[in-house]
């Protein structure tokens, strides 16, 4: 009996053991077939895509930069392919500086080459490639090829460089692109247009360059390649093409602006030319300029510090941030201002003694004994300061602020290209926000008088007094100016213009615009600037001025050859041409030469025979306007079809620039003016 009750008691064990066995086991394939489940059904298109990646390798395909032309087909801006040593820090086995230095028993390695590297070195990541050399020739790649087992991690690589043909001509419209540093490439992160600059170095840094970057870059392409598990690629699955960017055609005539950088020469300044009716740009001038190919591999030190540096400041935009008073350029805008608000009359006349007194204050005029008696004609032509004391204490601060904004005074004009300066167009209110002290937030009555003649807080753009001189040539429409015309789709061919519509319709009275034309040829016939347009078969029309760098003592005289070079006036002057019909406005300084008439008004007149007659001045003419001794023709002009450029040679620089050299100069931010 005990054997038996034994038997049974181990049977009900063995069972229970059997039924926990089995539980187990049908838990485990429970587990099982739900992991299976959850990573077949949902986990489905995630692992797939992970095993995809294990065994397929994207390869970005860099697409090629849109070429910029100016207006006539002429190439400003384009891509040539070469050969570059690119060294991945994360693959050299020793010490970087010991390898480039063997590496330069085979390749030609300049301290430049390595300073640069350095800097490269220090905005990238360890395992991205640094070029140490650009654009070796193939002897030198020959040379490399056969001792590369010595150099892992170091490797040549064909790459796409940028290259501007004719150098410092229009860099600040072109601008130049560079490598993305790190803020860059942060912006990049997360947005729409990661993808697209995958692969991708360079950017659009200043100009052109910078502000059409989207249409320039074009879209990144991609090689789908299968790779085995070492990483090796066996084949390549599929391809999508990289497309290149579009053609930026510009508004600017590359001749024309040719032109006007031989007649600044060394000095200093800027000028704007622009076609009233369209807002297209014709030339856009800034001197010094820059070699933009110094920036496309990522300039060295030496040349930066060069650039700088340099008192001339030539990385400045004086076009688009220098800002200047505009001395007696602001004279015709003020009298529209007085005849629109009835201030004064066309036959109203002053009495100038020579001088203006506000108190104890002695405002004087640039003519000594004065102009006489003045009405508004002569006081444009012949520029009579005290006419405009009396003016603008007769009207007051905000109101010629109120008169002056909707000429674009003051106001970005919206142009196509990043960062353009504001100016001041003074008012109380201005004066309130931009002072911290109470007694530097009042405005004092006699702040005012010096307004009149473009003097005192009045400090704008180059581009802003081209502007409010096309909004009264084009009888009141205001048009944005563009500096480019029109994309070009690389693909369809199709033309995109730059909108050309109206911005705004001023009201302006057609009789007062009328009035202030009419002094205004009257300037170039018989007045300020009439001894540059002697002969010319064309009528025009301008304005002379003449801005300080410092303020002249009241009981003194200014007289410039007892000052500094650097210290001297700045030349200032806009005009049109022709009168009846204005095709082309011109404003403009020329720093430290003076007065406008003697040394900007004969550049003017250069630039009307360009476009109206097709002539290109003669040497000796060029000359002669650069060292301020022109104010007519001299020599010959030379048809355009005889001009001497551009050269036909557009082939990519043999070997990188050398370092830049530029001479020195003041500030463009000037604060005071002097009436001409």
């Amino acid at each position: 009996m005990n054997l038996m009750r034994d038997v049974e008691v181990d049977l009900r064990r063995y069972r229970g053991r059997a039924l926990i066995v089995t539980f187990v086991v049908l838990l485990a394939f429970f587990l099982l077939f739900a992991r299976l489940v959850y990573l077949q059904l949902w986990r489905y298109e995630d692992l797939n895509e992970q095993a995809e990646s294990n065994r397929t390798a994207i390869v970005p395909i860099v697409p090629n930069r849109g070429v910029i032309m100016d207006r006539n087909g002429i190439v400003l801006a384009t891509n040539y392919s070469a050969y570059t040593l690119e060294i991945t820090a994360s693959k050299v086995m020793a010490p970087i500086e010991e390898v480039i230095d063997q590496l330069a028993e085979v390749i030609d390695i300049q301290g430049r080459d390595r300073r640069r590297f350095k800097k490269l070195r220090e905005e990238s990541k360890s395992f991205e490639s640094v070029p140490i050399r650009t654009r070796l020739s193939d002897e030198e790649v020959a040379r490399f090829a056969a001792q590369r087992y010595r150099f892992p991690g170091i490797e040549i690589k064909a790459r796409l460089f940028r290259n501007y043909p004719y150098g410092e001509l229009a860099s600040h419209v072109i601008g130049y692109i560079g490598r993305i540093n790190a803020s860059e490439k942060e912006k990049l992160a997360g947005s729409e247009d990661e993808a697209n600059y995958r692969g991708t170095d360079y950017i659009g840094k200043l100009g052109v360059e910078q502000s059409y970057e989207t249409q320039l870059h074009g879209i990144t392409g991609v090689h789908e390649m299968e790779t085995s598990a070492g990483g090796r690629a066996v084949r390549r699955l599929r391809s999508s093409l990289a497309t290149p960017g579009n053609t930026v055609v510009l508004s600017i005539d590359i001749k024309l602006q040719k032109l006007v950088e031989d007649l600044y020469g060394n000095r200093r300044g800027a000028l704007v030319a622009i076609d009233p009716k369209t807002g297209e740009v014709l030339a856009f001038v800034s001197k010094p300029t820059f070699d933009p190919n110094l920036f496309v591999e990522g300039i060295d030190s030496e040349n930066w510090a060069v650039l700088n540096e340099s008192l001339d400041k030539p990385l400045l935009n004086r076009a688009l941030r220098g800002t200047y008073p505009p001395g007696s350029t602001y004279k015709p805008f003020m009298s529209l201002a007085a005849l629109q608000t009835g201030k004064r009359t066309p036959s109203q006349f002053i009495s100038d003694p020579g001088y203006f007194m506000f108190g104890n204050h002695r405002f004087r005029d640039d003519k000594e004994g004065g102009h006489g008696s003045v009405d508004m004609y002569k006081s444009i032509v012949q520029s009579c300061d005290t006419y405009y004391y009396l003016l603008a204490r007769d009207m007051g601060v905000d109101l010629i602020h109120d008169q002056m904004k909707p000429l674009g005074f003051g106001q970005l004009t919206g142009i196509d290209i990043l960062g353009e300066s504001h100016g001041i167009l003074p008012s109380t209110e201005w004066k309130k926000t931009n002072y911290k002290k109470p007694e530097q937030q009042r405005w004092y009555s006699g702040e005012t008088i010096s307004l009149g003649i473009g003097q005192g807080y009045n400090s704008f753009t180059i581009l802003q007094l081209a502007q409010a001189t096309a909004i009264v040539v084009n009888n009141g429409i205001k048009m944005k100016p563009h500096l480019v015309r029109e994309v070009v789709d690389v693909e369809t061919k199709q033309a995109t213009p730059v909108a050309k519509e109206p911005v705004e319709q001023l009201t302006l009275n057609q009789e007062n615009i009328d009035i202030i034309k009419k002094a205004l040829v009257g300037v170039n016939i018989e007045g300020t600037s009439a001894s540059s347009f002697v002969g010319a078969t064309y009528v025009s029309a301008g304005k002379t001025g003449t801005a300080q760098v410092f303020t002249v003592k009241q009981n003194e005289k200014y007289n410039a050859s007892q000052i500094d070079e650097r210290m001297r006036d700045h030349a200032l002057y806009m005009a049109y041409a022709p009168a009846e019909d204005p095709k082309v406005v011109v404003a403009m300084v020329v720093e430290n030469a003076g007065f406008g008439a003697q040394n900007a008004a004969p550049i003017a007149r250069r630039i009307f025979d360009f476009i109206l007659m097709k002539q290109y001045p003669s040497i000796e003419d060029i000359e002669a306007v650069k060292k301020g001794l022109a104010t007519r023709p001299i020599g010959k002009p030379r048809e355009l079809s005889n001009m001497p450029w551009p050269p036909k040679n557009e082939a990519p620089p043999e070997a990188p620039p050398a370092a830049v050299k530029t001479s020195s100069a003041n500030t463009a931010v000037i604060k005071i003016a002097r009436a001409n």
